[in-house]
């Protein structure tokens, strides 16, 4: 008597079989996605913009705790916007040639809502200090505000990574409608 395998399934977002959800790419989506020279170029965005945070945190919390060094806390926070500018924009276009729309693709649309407030307490902070709106410290808490939903929205896009990476592992043992 002979194992009969079940049926692929997609994968949820924890990368986790799931029945009845669509994987996260179709086939030709997952080909733009691989054929793409914007792929490679978010691959090396992210952690571009990773190390930048890193830098600016170091240098906002330094400001925070010592109060020295307030120039270079805030041009790190106008560096770290600009790049995060830079990775939204080759973003949508990436998920243009991938999904056929800018944002709001359905495999990546809680990521999306959620770079939303991310793109809106950094542009925040730039308005608040080409204004002169909030004191030194209030920027730099507003900093610390934009810092916290980039790193829970850049922990959603590596969720995602794993999932894909998941889904590939999958497609690789599955034949047409079957696990191997």
């Amino acid at each position: 008597m002979t194992a009969v395998s079940p049926p692929c399934t997609a994968l949820d977002g924890a990368g986790l079989s799931a029945p009845g959800r669509p994987p996260l790419y179709t086939p030709d989506q997952k080909r733009r996605r691989d054929e793409s020279r914007w792929t490679l170029v978010q691959g090396v965005l992210a952690p571009i913009q990773f190390l930048v945070f890193l830098a600016s945190l170091a240098l906002v919390m330094r400001y925070l705790t010592t109060g020295e060094d307030l120039e270079w806390a805030s041009a790190s926070v106008v560096l770290k916007t600009l790049v995060l500018y830079l990775i939204m924009v080759t973003g949508c276009i990436w998920e243009k040639v991938v999904f056929g729309v800018f944002l709001f693709a359905p495999a990546f649309y809680w990521e999306d809502m959620f770079s939303m407030l991310v793109l809106a307490l950094h542009t925040a902070y730039l308005v608040a200090a080409y204004y002169a709106l909030l004191g030194p410290e209030q920027l730099m808490g507003l900093a610390l505000a934009a810092y916290a939903a980039y790193v829970v929205n850049a922990g959603q896009f590596l969720w995602k990574l794993r999932a894909a990476r998941l889904q590939a592992e999958q497609d690789a043992a599955c034949a047409p409608g079957v696990c191997a």
